[in-house]
């Protein structure tokens, strides 16, 4: 994927939170271009699930503006910001635990009154097609293994045709193959949809190869932002989150 060129779509600017005396984010600036994949990085208690918290809209930050498309995102709630075209998922998968797998993207898709039952009833199976869940279409989401439920509430995420995707601890947990179809499905949701991702992970092999640029939050600052390959290679990356290997004897 490249992003060279590519318009911001969503621009974090200065931003910061504090929490009682403590700076759980402390001027964060960077920015997600347009069909682009950006990997977020960083250690435990770094800040990365506070800034997904407040881009998505659920705190407020204490300074700083975040963009989306160009417009400020200030006093939005996360309905408002998912009418803009954001979405998100969460590192516990959420669905309806009670509604079958295609139950779980049929009645959002009911909602959107631009679209008959009939053509609903096609989006949502070809979500499952999307995601190879297809097989589990009369499943209770219940019933679904923790990785199956990851690739529902990713299929979910796609309903509304969203125009950024933010990502908590996708890989976290999950088996392999799951892993590879949700690296697929992000990939081709780029270049099919025109999307762009944010990904929390610590998964860092696998966002420097699908990313389009990276950033590194440590104790809650960037410690770095640029091409995945030269991020991972900062000293202050390496000092703050990766380590260092023991020097040979």
């Amino acid at each position: 994927m490249s992003a060279a060129g590519a318009e911001a779509l969503l621009t974090i600017d200065g931003v910061g939170k504090r929490f009682g005396g403590v700076a759980a984010v402390r001027d964060v600036s960077f920015s997600v271009a347009d069909r682009s994949v950006v990997g977020l990085i960083g250690p435990n208690g770094s800040g990365k699930t506070t800034l997904l918290n407040i881009v998505n809209g659920v705190l407020a930050p204490d300074r700083g503006e975040i963009r989306l498309g160009g417009s400020a995102t200030a006093g939005r709630r996360p309905s408002d910001l998912a009418a803009l075209g954001l979405a998100r998922t969460f590192q516990a998968a959420r669905v309806f635990r009670t509604l079958t797998a295609m139950q779980n993207l049929f009645v959002p898709l009911l909602h959107q009154k631009a679209l008959e039952r009939r053509a609903a009833h096609r989006r949502a199976f070809d979500l499952l097609v999307f995601v190879g869940l297809e097989r589990h279409a009369d499943r209770v989401a219940s019933e679904l293994s923790g990785g199956q439920q990851r690739l529902l509430e990713f299929a979910r995420t796609l309903v509304t045709r969203p125009r950024i995707v933010l990502m908590d601890e996708p890989f976290a947990g999950v088996h392999p193959q799951i892993k590879a179809t949700l690296i697929r499905c992000i990939r081709e949701t780029v270049s099919r949809e025109g999307a762009s991702f944010l990904i929390v992970s610590h998964e860092v092999p696998d966002l420097v190869a699908m990313s389009d640029r990276m950033v590194c939050l440590v104790e809650g600052a960037v410690a770095a932002w640029g091409a995945p390959a030269d991020v991972v290679q900062e000293e202050k990356v390496i000092d703050g989150y990766l380590g260092r290997s023991e020097e040979p004897a």
